[in-house]
This record gives C-alpha cells, structure tokens and sequence, in this order.
C-alpha cells in the first residue's frame, strides 16, 4: 500500500476525490490535511470530517492554513455554494481534529514512514509550500506530489491561471521548484474528465447511502458548469487520485514548468516548456488526456465500494 497524505479544500471534487482515495485498497492514508481554498478553513474543515463520518472512515484530521502564504484567500462560493459542499444535506461530524497544524502532522508522518509518502494535493499549495520551506528536510521521504492545479494553456479563473495556483502562486513555485517529482492534473485533463449525467444515474442507481450522496454531489456541481455551458461536470480533483491508481488510462509528458508570481495579466499561470526552450530537466508530468470511460468506471467502482 502507497502511503499517502491527502492535502486538500473540500468542495464537491476534493469529496469526491477523497471517497475514491479512503475505498481503494492500493492506499495507506496517513493523514488528511485541510487548507482554506474552496471555502474558508472552517468549513473546508468542517466538510471534510462530514464527508468521512457518512462514509463511515476516520483519519487523522489536521487544520492548515487559513490564507495564502502572501495573499489574501479567495473562496469560490459560485462554484462550491456557500458551505462549500452543497446540495447533499451531512450529518455534523465528531471525528476529531488532531490539535497540532498540519504541516507538523505533515512532517510527523513523513519521519516515522519507513516508505516514501505520496502527497495528493487538490487545493491551493499554501500546507504544502508551507511545509516544504519549514521542513525542507523532509523532502528525502517524499517520493512525489500529484496535484490537481495548472494548466499548459489558459485558466479557469483568470484568462491564463487555474483557480488551485492562482490562489496560492508563491506556494505553488515552492513545490514545483522543490526537486520532488510532480504529477500535475491540470485543466488540459480534468476538463476531458467530464461526468455526464448518465454516469450521475449510474452511481445513484447503485441505492447506497454514500452512492446517494456523490450522484447528489454531482447533481449541484453539474448545475454550475452547465450554466457555464459545460456539457457535463469536469471532476478536476479526482484526475489526481485516479492517475495514482490507474495511470494506464492517462497520457501525460515529462515538462520543466514553472510558476508565474509577478505577472499582471499571468499571475497564476503554470508556464509548461513545451518544446525544451531553457534546457532545464523536467520537474512535472503533465497529464494530457485520459480515457473518460474508463475514468467513469473506476470512480463507480470505487464508490461502490461503501455500504
């Protein structure tokens, strides 16, 4: 079993995204970190625990970082709603919130793993850069980081930058110049992950309570990129979970990349160097396409894992 540490903003894909990663047997999760991203801290938070507790897994549960390194936080109720998870009604949770900041617990389980921990990152990198620059010497028991952020070309937030690095740019230079290999599920994949809404059907047809609650997950994440003009919901943050457990159904190429932090109209850009232009060794395998059915099967079979 890989051991993992999930860094995430729950938001309907993080939730997704994290229900995929607790039912499948390839993973040992070590440890759930939370950011502010999606919604503020409190209720990404609050959304993961609930989302835990109905699916019935415990884990332990850090509280990160509440803003940007630099920046001030911005949310995306437009997207998320104004919990942050929308649409499905949650029991509240009592799983427990371990009492250290999560880049200690980062750096707890990356000293005591006998094996190189795995970190899926599926908000902004603020835990994660963070944690890097404090403890940089933990970096020799990382064995990657898959990311969902970025992309080679154009934003879904800003005309050239995704929402996960433009909330968080300095952070995201931290990481990607850290010398850790990363996998980057950038738009230029997630958006080729789309969910129709006969694959909605497909899931709620499975008639369990947390199959129940992805279909109705998706119900309000697909309300949104419809009135987008989307033709479905792209599941961005699940890209980065399924590449791990399946990456034959993938395409990906090996780029140097970079982060763009002081431009006007590029802040936020991941720059992919496409064709070798500085020379330097590639950092990052950016995913390019995905076999869609194929990504559908895999997230059905995962979520009919649960009772």
């Amino acid at each position: 079993m890989i051991p993992i540490i999930m860094d995430c903003d729950p938001g309907h894909d993080d939730a997704i995204a994290l229900l995929m990663a607790f039912a499948s047997d390839a993973f040992d999760i070590k440890g759930v970190t939370i950011t502010g991203g999606n919604q503020t801290l409190v209720k990404t938070l609050n959304n993961a625990r609930k989302v835990l507790s109905f699916a019935g897994k415990t884990a332990r549960i850090a509280a990160g970082s509440d803003k940007p390194m630099l920046r001030e936080l911005e949310v995306a109720p437009q997207v998320h709603g104004e919990t942050g998870l929308d649409g499905p009604v949650l029991p509240e949770s009592d799983l427990p919130v371990e009492p250290m900041h999560a880049i200690a617990l980062m750096k707890e389980i990356c000293d005591q793993s006998p094996e190189p921990v795995t970190l899926i990152a599926t908000g902004p990198l603020t835990n994660v850069g963070t944690f890097l620059t404090i403890y940089p010497e933990c970096k020799a028991n990382i064995k990657q980081i898959a990311i969902m952020g970025g992309s080679m070309v154009g934003g879904n937030w800003t005309s050239s930058a995704e929402f996960n690095i433009l909330v968080d740019p300095e952070a995201a230079d931290i990481v990607f110049s850290s010398g850790i290999p990363i996998i980057m599920a950038g738009l230029d994949v997630t958006h080729k992950a789309l969910i129709y809404e006969e694959d909605v059907e497909r899931i709620r047809a499975i008639g369990k309570k947390v199959s129940t609650m992805v279909a109705e997950l998706l119900d309000f994440f697909m309300k949104f990129h419809k009135s987008m003009g989307y033709h479905g919901a792209p599941l961005h943050d699940a890209c980065a979970v399924a590449y791990l457990l399946k990456p034959e159904i993938f395409i990906g190429h090996d780029y140097y990349v970079e982060i763009e932090t002081k431009g006007e109209f590029t802040t936020g850009s991941t720059v992919v160097d496409q064709f070798n232009r500085t020379k330097k060794k590639a950092n990052t395998k950016v995913l390019l396409d995905l076999d869609r059915q194929a990504f559908v099967d895999l997230l059905v079979d995962l979520v009919n894992q649960y009772a």
